[in-house]
């Protein structure tokens, strides 16, 4: 497969034959991301992951494209009937040939004051992970995990932990459209340091980068 990183945390997977992405949200390129696309799997509501009005765009445009994600996500897009598809942890389905299995429930906490909301971690193929705004470890092994490298609900400790807890050794950076090179720099230089020597390594990609997962 090939995998696009587009800005902040929505990336495509395509295998020559079917694209799916993860999370179109506002920051994100998401024309581009879902252009052709045959699934779109979101991680939950916030609007730096899931683009309501562009999405809805583009299911009037190609009834083919489904779309599966939390109660709070698809009730958003209701009036799109069978293109749209409630799941949960613990589930088991295909999106347009890709195997896709869910992980997780809910979203970090940012704030005791700030209510919890549903998030879904996505790992297709049993290859490439994508654990929404959490640090949910899956109970299988992972080969390229999608690492939130900043957020209101993060610190670098954290980041770092997760990405030796998940051991993929391939790491791509997502959650990022706030930090500017040289925090991303100083992030990169504690991973390599700290969770290198645990067989996982970061390669930082620039928004519509592509590369082989």
């Amino acid at each position: 497969m090939q995998l696009t990183k587009f800005t902040h945390s929505c990336v495509r997977l395509d295998d020559g034959d079917r694209a799916l992405v993860f999370d179109p949200g506002t920051f994100s390129e998401v024309e581009q991301a879902l252009d052709g696309a045959d699934a779109v799997l979101i991680t939950h509501e916030h609007p730096d992951h899931i683009d309501a009005d562009r999405l809805r765009a583009a299911l009037a445009a190609d009834s083919r494209l489904r779309v599966w994600g939390p109660a709070g996500v698809t009730g958003q897009l209701a009036d799109f009937g069978d293109q749209v598809v409630t799941v949960e942890r613990g589930a088991s389905f295909d999106a347009a040939g890709f195997a896709v299995r869910t992980f997780g429930g809910q979203h970090a906490l940012i704030h005791p004051a700030v209510p919890t909301i549903a998030n879904l971690g996505y790992l297709v193929e049993d290859s490439v992970y994508h654990p929404g705004d959490s640090f949910t470890v899956p109970n299988v092994a992972v080969r390229t995990l999608l690492l939130p490298t900043n957020a209101p609900w993060s610190k670098v400790a954290e980041v770092i932990d997760f990405a030796i807890a998940v051991r993929a050794p391939k790491l791509h950076q997502i959650h990022d459209a706030l930090i500017n090179d040289v925090y991303a720099s100083i992030v990169e230089r504690h991973l390599t340091m700290i969770a290198g020597p645990f067989g996982v390594e970061l390669t930082r990609l620039a928004p519509t980068e592509v590369v082989d997962v």
